[in-house]
């Protein structure tokens, strides 16, 4: 997930928002790679649970919850059973966000109960972990989950916090200073996919992430 407030780089502009220059390194998931990637994901997380029942998909703004209603599609395709999706917006309980307000907003569009389900929290990528640490504090606001599972597309590593995914599309190392670039199509323009790009020196800047 981009950090906080960050405009989702555009793959077609090499310009990163220090003013220097990315270039593309690889392409990480083709359509058809995300379309098998989220079908995988959503038949683990079925298998992992003995079923739907019981489950809420939250997705985690802005490409998460385009993720999230993906995987309940493909669930509801297999299993027949329709499984809640609700939307997180985490900025306000980030922990690495300057400007914080005192009375923070507080999640929005979670029109599911959490209440004794198990939820798992949807992102596109997994990068520091502050993301989902932000998510695990806002559902508590929502209710008393019977347990928290994490699913996503990418883990690009880089942890610093002791989180990790339940569920994982691909394991990608990468430099701090790369950029994992998520397109979707309810959500960009273009064809979907996955694509890492990096700094056009190959220097490695140490950046903050997600």
């Amino acid at each position: 997930m981009s950090a906080p407030g960050a405009a989702q780089p555009n793959p077609k502009d090499p310009a990163t928002r220090e003013g220097g220059r990315f270039v593309s390194r690889a392409q990480v998931f083709s359509a058809d790679d995300l379309r098998r990637a989220h079908t995988r994901i959503a038949h683990e997380i079925v298998e992992r649970n003995h079923g739907a029942d019981g489950l809420v998909l939250v997705g985690l703004y802005t490409r998460g919850v385009a993720i999230a209603r993906r995987l309940a599609d493909a669930i509801a395709g297999f299993e027949g059973v329709t499984v809640p999706v609700g939307a997180l917006d985490v900025a306000f309980y980030r922990d690495d966000i300057a400007l914080r307000p005192v009375q923070p907003l507080g999640p929005t569009e979670v029109p599911v109960d959490v209440s004794g389900r198990t939820v798992v929290l949807v992102d596109d990528v997994l990068f520091t972990g502050r993301t989902v640490r932000a998510a695990l504090d806002a559902l508590t606001e929502l209710g008393r989950p019977r347990a928290v599972q994490v699913a996503v597309l990418v883990d690009r590593g880089h942890r610093e916090l002791p989180i990790r995914a339940d569920f994982v599309g691909k394991n990608l190392p990468t430099k701090r200073a790369e950029d994992v670039r998520v397109r979707l199509g309810e959500v960009d323009s273009g064809e979907d996919g996955i694509a890492l790009w990096g700094p056009a020196d190959a220097v490695d800047v140490d950046e903050e992430g997600t």
